[in-house]
């Protein structure tokens, strides 16, 4: 019976080492980066200066997370030209306090991650690309019901849907 034990322990240990090694692959990670940006998009929607920054981190972190050796060559000439300015903007929102300066950052950071979408063509769910006229910025949402990530709470429903990218599935 300890023998038993010892090799389901052993087998149960090798599989989960086997699937932690194994790297991600990269439908599933670019459309974990897209979840993470509308982490960012959600909080600064609700004013949160706090779930910014923990959703700012799980960005950053997500993008260490995209197997460049998976891609084909037009998906590799968009993120060597996006990914550092999308880490860039997710640090720089991660690292801040200041509401108005994680905006400041989110309106670069949607605008790069509108073109790697358009790039990759790989999201898992439809997402709209909304623009707020007050501010003369976009955004992309997972909604089409307008949640204003650059005024808040102040005049959350300000904006209007421009495009509606349709979920590519795998």
């Amino acid at each position: 019976m300890k023998t038993i034990k010892y090799l389901a322990a052993i087998v149960l240990f090798v599989a989960v080492t086997t699937v932690k090694a194994a790297p991600a692959d990269l439908h599933s990670a670019i459309n974990n980066v897209y979840k993470s940006y509308l982490g960012i998009k959600n909080a600064l929607a609700t004013d949160n200066s706090k779930a910014a920054n923990d959703e700012a981190k799980k960005f950053t972190a997500a993008l260490k997370d995209v197997p460049v050796s998976q891609m084909d060559a037009q998906q590799k000439a968009a993120w060597t030209k996006y990914a550092e300015k999308l880490r860039y903007d997710g640090e720089h929102i991660s690292e801040s306090t200041a509401i108005d300066h994680q905006r400041e950052h989110f309106g670069s950071l949607s605008n790069n991650i509108y073109a790697v979408v358009k790039a990759f063509r790989t999201n898992d769910m439809v997402l709209y690309k909304q623009y707020c006229p007050m501010e003369k910025k976009s955004w992309l949402s997972e909604s089409s019901t307008i949640k204003n990530p650059y005024l808040g709470k102040k005049m959350p429903d300000c904006g209007t849907t421009k495009e509606t990218l349709k979920a590519s599935g795998k």
